[in-house]
């Protein structure tokens, strides 16, 4: 499906409210002055408040497992909006919620 590219400085939450933010972005293409993020870069998870029973269990990573399927960077598929991730070390997902609105990829 159809949807807006990633770049490095999109907003998107855990399910937690923690923010997910791509440590190393693709740095061979730029939409909207940022870099595009791939499936293969790292996601790091900051302010996670999640906690069980009163001990903290925030999530600390997100993995991508969906991704374009036709427009790659560097031989890697790019994140659109409506890609989805998990986050360890709990599993829960991610909520992209704002990104660019120029460039759409497949």
């Amino acid at each position: 499906m159809p949807g807006f590219l990633l770049h490095a400085n999109a907003t998107v939450l855990c399910a937690h409210g923690g923010q997910v933010q791509a440590t190393m972005p693709s740095p061979r293409v730029r939409v909207a002055g940022q870099p595009i993020v791939t499936m293969a870069s790292p996601h790091m998870v900051a302010g996670c408040p999640f906690n069980v029973g009163g001990s903290p269990a925030p999530c600390v990573t997100a993995q991508w497992v969906t991704g374009a399927t036709r427009v790659r960077s560097l031989g890697v598929p790019v994140l659109l909006q409506d890609s989805q991730a998990v986050c360890a070390p709990n599993g829960t997902p991610v909520s992209i919620v704002v990104t660019q609105v120029r460039v759409r990829g497949v």
